[in-house]
């Protein structure tokens, strides 16, 4: 069989920032085990399939090499500017089905490179963790996280860890042995690894800078995480730690692979009715799939 595929680096201005993922069309067909299988082939984080939907305008399904997830930031993006590449949509908005619910998109063509627009559920903020707890998991001192560590969801549940600065960023390791002991506290929440944060970015126009570190069969560090970028953005609005709804968050620059996101929060701190993060692309490579 012969699946159409193009591999995109999203929320990158260019070819080889940000972070990739290959889009696998017309994919209703295929196992779970193909599926991570082809994963763990490309050696990227996710990669995203399509499908025929009686919901919406397509329907998503998100793998890690690690099984299946409900949803994800950057493989949305490569998702949409892959359909836009194949000619199978010409512009928006449009619907995607994916397992955390249908994530409305729009495409901005304003600035002269398509910029995807995609608005994430509502938060639903989840239990607080104690600092030791999440500062073991990231080998750095509980005084290095300024706000109380909480788990956040805007479709996939991440820990929201703020921390003092870059240096504090830097330093940290991931403590899988604490990760689990972590986890275990909580385990009907089923959140992934840490979201770090800093309240500043790398260029001077960023509000924010993070990282993702996770443990096998995944890799080391994710160089950009759009759906914990929503989450983080719910987060630091509903705790009032930035101004405005509005931010600009960035990733992955220490990885040599940039990545930055337009990121808005609707609704007041109180009662926030969903997360708009908007990113561009690059197809990098388009082509089949033999299998």
């Amino acid at each position: 069989m012969r699946y159409q595929t193009d591999w995109v680096d999203a929320f990158a201005s260019e070819a080889f920032a940000g972070n990739g993922c290959a889009v696998v069309h017309d994919a209703g067909g295929l196992s779970d085990e193909t599926c991570i299988k082809f994963v763990r082939e490309t050696s990227l984080l996710e990669c995203t399939f399509v499908e025929h939907s009686t919901k919406a305008d397509v329907k998503v399904r998100y793998f890690l090499a690690s099984g299946e997830i409900p949803f994800a930031g950057h493989p949305t993006v490569a998702t949409v500017l892959s359909l836009l590449h194949r000619g199978k949509i010409v512009g928006g908005p449009l619907t995607l089905e994916t397992g955390a619910g249908i994530i409305p998109i729009r495409i901005d063509l304003s600035a002269g490179r398509q910029k995807v627009m995609m608005t994430q559920i509502a938060p639903e903020f989840g239990p607080v963790i104690d600092a030791k707890t999440v500062a073991d998991i990231g080998t750095i001192d509980a005084a290095d996280i300024i706000a109380p560590p909480q788990i956040v969801s805007t479709g996939l549940p991440f820990c929201i860890a703020v921390v003092k600065d870059h240096e504090v960023l830097r330093k940290l390791e991931i403590n899988a042995q604490s990760l689990e002991k972590a986890r275990e506290k909580h385990p009907s929440t089923n959140w992934m690894e840490p979201f770090w944060v800093s309240l500043q970015g790398i260029s001077e126009e960023a509000d924010t800078f993070s990282r993702l570190l996770m443990l096998p069969p995944n890799p080391a560090e994710d160089p950009f995480t759009g759906s914990a970028t929503g989450a983080m953005a719910a987060y630091l609005w509903h705790h009032g730690l930035i101004k405005q709804p509005s931010i600009i968050a960035e990733q992955g620059h220490w990885m040599g692979r940039p990545g930055q996101a337009n990121v808005k929060v609707l609704g007041s701190a109180n009662a926030i009715t969903g997360v708009e993060v908007a990113g561009s692309g690059h197809v990098l490579m388009s082509g089949e799939l033999l299998l």
